[in-house]
């Protein structure tokens, strides 16, 4: 038997060369934008994506991956009796779970098929994600990486800040007084996913403190453990992410940094500037 088959959405943006040493199968969400629609990472990629974003007018709808595109990709592996282990974005945060799921039972659930809610999203989910390809590429078998799941998911977690509220305002995530008000007082909130949510941590003035504060956010959330694995990610704003990345390498000595843009199915809700950091610890 072959090793385990690891899937999983475009919302991780899974760095490219990675997916392909590992063999990660990543199905994507959809853009839906001015008539057309778009495969997240396939039909458009991020710096395409967000230069459009940053003069648009409208601003894209996204909807989760399909059950036919998760039954696409889940059938030939069942039926050829390989093990397949699909590692989803948050249920709370889009319904590709879901489909997954759904997808899942149209084959029956075979035994030999896992979906998990990984509680995660983004860089969150890719560390998780090159976690457990690492541990299938080793030969670990599915009961193995279910474990492995549980034992990573309270090592993970991500922060990150947005240039502008009015993208969040826009798609339904702040109401008009929050938005006015963080406006007017150019307040850069950050935020993070906690318990497969995304929940607002506080807010502070300017980029360069929102910056600052997050990398004292992730240290204590880390606690000491070592080894320490990086994810910093950004839409628009590399030079902060470098700037952000050299702190944060002198505070955690990090054994591993994957750097990779928000995957714009998460960046039409955040838009341009957004700034992000993923970690891994212990």
């Amino acid at each position: 038997m072959g090793k385990v088959n690891i899937i999983t959405d475009s919302s991780a943006y899974l760095p490219k060369d990675i997916a392909k040493q590992y063999n990660v199968r990543v199905v994507p969400l959809t853009l839906h934008w001015g008539g057309a629609s778009y495969y997240d990472g396939v039909d458009i990629e991020a710096e395409e994506f967000y230069e459009r974003l940053s003069t648009s007018k409208s601003i894209p709808t996204t909807s989760q991956v399909t059950i036919g595109q998760f039954h696409d990709v889940f059938e030939p592996l069942v039926k050829a009796g390989e093990d397949v282990l699909c590692l989803a974005m948050s249920y709370d945060i889009s319904a590709t779970y879901n489909s997954a799921v759904q997808a899942a039972e149209m084959l029956g659930n075979p035994p030999n098929l896992v979906v998990i809610d990984t509680r995660l999203i983004s860089m969150a989910l890719s560390l998780m994600v090159i976690q457990v390809a690492r541990a299938a590429e080793q030969g670990a078998r599915l009961p193995e990486l279910q474990e492995l799941v549980k034992d990573l998911y309270p090592r993970i977690g991500v922060y990150f800040t947005v240039n502008t509220l009015e993208y969040l305002h826009r798609g339904g995530r702040i109401n008009s007084a929050k938005r006015l008000l963080g406006s007017a007082l150019n307040l850069k909130p950050i935020m993070e996913i906690r318990d497969g949510k995304i929940e607002l941590v506080e807010s502070v003035i300017s980029s360069k403190k929102a910056t600052l504060r997050m990398i004292d956010l992730i240290e204590k959330s880390i606690d000491g453990r070592s080894p320490v694995r990086l994810g910093p990610f950004h839409a628009l704003a590399f030079d902060r992410m470098v700037e952000m990345e050299k702190i944060a390498i002198e505070r955690f000595h990090p054994v591993e940094i994957f750097r990779s843009a928000v995957s714009p199915v998460i960046g039409s809700h955040t838009g341009p500037g957004t700034l992000s950091m993923a970690y891994l610890a212990g």
